[in-house]
């Protein structure tokens, strides 16, 4: 189990373990502070003989919800209710639905900033069947993760330094009431953060579970195949940057510019770019770049547009990288080959 020293500004990130294909886990904190309740006693699990443990002050809330429904409003109106002293800090609600990879990886981008206590994790494509229901300590207790156990949690609690405990969270006294198994997030998530930052230990929300038998997220590496190397886009934000699984180290030997190969999907052809790897969308020019983004990764990039619009880019989409010795350094050019086809 890692060693992780707590610095009281958040949990502690584990750099080393960013693009390795690995599972990974981190966590949260709990606790329960009677509230009073706006809804009907009956909407709530019965009071019960409460552990506590140390209280917490924050959520760290990120979801594929969306903001035109009511879900996310109402699960923070569950919180306040029960912990009105928590302070809920959106991360982002707008990963695409049922994306449990992109979420995941939007988690790992951010652990090492939220603050110490919950973070809540919601990306549940398998709500309402059994899959299990989790909480995961990290940092000594510092952080607990709240989620479901499909690797959504993975890399975030990686990154925190690891999982310390776990637990199901299978005590329904710590959940809502509900008509209905599809909205964990109000009834079994909500609750039992607000709970374990109120003061409720861990293992009085649930049954403590083996940290290996966890869901794993995988991240994709990259490969190198004789003079190519592998990639592929890991995530496109909303200025059309394409962020890819390779960090600058990893083309560090390819120099400056470099050949980029892209599959023009359903085209059967393939986009060839000289990109130049600079350190800002200002360097780029007028094409197209291979920028060192905000995470240390690099990223598909045109200054003050949309690389992702330009060459067709999502997310999964494969990427080559050469060593382009025919152009001049910081040039971009372009060039659409067609596929070869086989013969009948």
């Amino acid at each position: 189990m890692s060693e992780v020293t707590n610095t009281g500004r958040g949990l502690p990130p584990n750099r080393e373990s960013r693009s390795t294909e690995r599972a990974v886990w981190a966590g949260a904190v709990g606790g329960l502070a009677p509230a009073h309740s706006l809804f009907p006693s009956q909407f709530f699990a019965r009071s019960v003989k409460r552990t506590m443990a140390p209280r917490f002050d924050n959520i760290s809330f990120l979801t594929d919800y969306g903001t035109r429904d009511e879900f996310v409003g109402i699960v923070k109106c569950v919180i306040a209710d029960l912990a009105p002293h928590v302070r809920v800090i959106d991360i982002t609600h707008d990963v695409p639905a049922f994306d449990v990879r992109a979420g995941s990886l939007a988690l790992a981008r951010a652990v090492s900033y939220v603050p110490q206590g919950v973070v809540l994790a919601v990306v549940d494509p398998g709500v309402g069947t059994n899959r299990r229901a989790i909480a995961v300590s990290v940092a000594g207790g510092t952080g607990i993760f709240v989620g479901p156990d499909n690797g959504l949690l993975s890399m975030g609690v990686a990154l925190a330094g690891g999982a310390d405990e776990a637990v199901e969270l299978n005590n329904a006294e710590y959940h809502l009431a509900a008509p209905g198994d599809t909205f964990a997030g109000r009834d079994i998530f909500a609750p039992v953060a607000a709970y374990l930052c109120n003061g409720v230990s861990l293992r009085e929300v649930g049954t403590p579970i083996d940290v290996d038998t966890l869901l794993p997220g995988i991240v994709p590496l990259p490969r190198q195949e004789g003079d190519e190397l592998h990639a592929e886009v890991t995530w496109v934000d909303r200025y059309g940057n394409c962020q890819i699984n390779v960090s600058p180290d990893d083309v560090a030997h390819l120099g400056s510019p470099i050949r980029v190969t892209l599959g023009a999907r359903g085209t059967g052809e393939r986009i060839v770019r000289s990109m130049p790897v600079v350190r800002n969308f200002g360097q780029i020019g007028s094409g197209l770049g291979l920028v060192v983004d905000s995470f240390g990764m690099l990223a598909i990039c045109r200054d003050r547009g949309s690389a992702a619009l330009e060459l067709d880019l999502s997310p999964s989409d494969l990427v080559v990288l050469t060593r382009d010795d025919g152009s001049s350094a910081g040039q971009a050019t372009s060039v659409t080959l067609t596929a070869k086809t086989k013969p009948a």
